[in-house]
C-alpha cells in the first residue's frame, strides 16, 4: 500500500469497489461475445457422403459452399473486433451506473443476434432474397454501431464514468473514430438493396478499419490503451 492509500483509505476502498463492478460487467460481456462467436461455427456443416452428387469431388462441393464460409469469416472477424473494441473501452471506464448497464445490455442483445443474420445471409446470398438477407445483416450491424457510440459517449461525457486520469487526447480520438461507424453501416444497409457484394465489402472494410485503428492506437495516442490503468 502506498502513501496515498494510507492517507485516504475510504477513497482506496471506493476505487476497489468500482473496479470490481466494472470487472463483473466486462466479464459478463465477454461471455456473451464468446457465445455469439462460438454459435457461428454451427453453420459449418460436414457434408455427408450421400449429399455429394456423383462425379463431384469433395473439394468441388466445399467450394460450392463458399457463401457459408464467407459469411462465417466476415462475422467472426466482426465480432472479434467488436470484442477487442469493447475491451479497450473498459480499460478507460472505471465506474458504472444503471443507465450504462442497460445500454451495454442492449448492445449485447444485438451482438448475440449476429449468428442469425449470418445464417440467413449464407442461405440466401445466391438466391432472389439475397438483398433482404443482406439488409437484415447490415441493419443489425448498423444498430450495433449506434449502440457502441451511445455506450462510449454516455461514459465519456464530461468523464462521467471514465478513469479520472483518462487521456483527453485518447477520448477525442475514440470520439472521432466512432463517428465513422453508423453512417458507413447505414450505407452498407442501403447498398444491400442495390448490390449485395458491395454491401458485404463495406462491412468487411469497416471491420478492417476498426481493427487497424485499434492496432494503431499506440502510435497515434502515445501508448496502447491496454497499457493505461
Amino acid at each position: 500500500m502506498d502513501r496515498s492509500d494510507k492517507e485516504f483509505p475510504l477513497i482506496t476502498e471506493s476505487k476497489a469497489v468500482e473496479e470490481k463492478e466494472t470487472g463483473r460487467v466486462e466479464a459478463f460481456s465477454d461471455g456473451v461475445f464468446a457465445i455469439a462467436i462460438t454459435l457461428l461455427v454451427l453453420d459449418l456443416k460436414v457434408p455427408r457422403a450421400e449429399e455429394i452428387p456423383a462425379g463431384m469431388s469433395l473439394w468441388q462441393y466445399l467450394l460450392g459452399e463458399w457463401p457459408v464460409f464467407l459469411a462465417y469469416f466476415v462475422s467472426f472477424l466482426t465480432i472479434l473486433i467488436m470484442w477487442a473494441s469493447h475491451h479497450r473501452l473498459f480499460k478507460q471506464i472505471r465506474r458504472i451506473n444503471s443507465t450504462f448497464l442497460y445500454i451495454n445490455g442492449l448492445l449485447l442483445l444485438f451482438i448475440s443476434v449476429v449468428p442469425f443474420p449470418t445464417s440467413l445471409l449464407a442461405e440466401h446470398i445466391q438466391h432472389e432474397n439475397s438483398h433482404t438477407a443482406m439488409a437484415i445483416y447490415s441493419g443489425n450491424s448498423f444498430i450495433i454501431a449506434v449502440l457502441f457510440n451511445l455506450l462510449w459517449r454516455y461514459a465519456a461525457h464530461k468523464n462521467r464514468l471514465l478513469d479520472r486520469n483518462a487521456d483527453p487526447v485518447f477520448v477525442k480520438g475514440v470520439n472521432r473514430q466512432y463517428w465513422f461507424g453508423p453512417p458507413l453501416y447505414l450505407m452498407a444497409f442501403i447498398l444491400a438493396y442495390v448490390d449485395v457484394i458491395a454491401s458485404i465489402a463495406t462491412c468487411f472494410f469497416l471491420a478492417i478499419f476498426f481493427a487497424l485503428t485499434g492496432l494503431l492506437s499506440k502510435r497515434v495516442f502515445g501508448r496502447d490503451v491496454t497499457e493505461r490503468a
